[in-house]
């Protein structure tokens, strides 16, 4: 197995996670296709979240989109990497990313029961 691709890096990949404009959706969508991408993501994603928790002012509502929209798009093969990192912090920043990702109902997709 490759290493990770050097770019992006977990910055650069965060701060496309907190701008989030059409631009940066499909940026995210571009490194979800390459599974050689998915360590880098979800770097970027635990950057995104810890400085989110950080924060001064916490905008829940945004997170809650940002989870919802990730579990609608991302493929199956990151639905559980994704919920791990919404179960990583009891932090509202994470519960509220973790409210959009369950919203979504990636997982299910994912893993429909049998």
């Amino acid at each position: 197995m490759s290493a990770p691709a050097a770019f992006p890096d977990k910055d650069t990949t965060a701060t496309k996670l907190s701008s989030f404009g059409i631009a940066d959706q499909a940026f995210v969508k571009l490194l979800m296709e390459n599974p050689e991408q998915d360590e880098n993501l979800l770097e970027g994603l635990y950057r995104h979240l810890g400085l989110a928790a950080e924060a001064r002012l916490l905008n829940t509502l945004k997170l809650e989109k940002l989870g919802q929209w990730l579990g609608n798009e991302a493929p199956a093969r990151l639905q559980m990497p994704l919920m791990e990192a919404a179960r990583s912090s009891q932090h509202p920043a994470y519960q509220a990313f973790k409210a959009g990702l369950t919203k979504s109902g990636g997982l299910q997709r994912a893993f429909p029961k049998a």
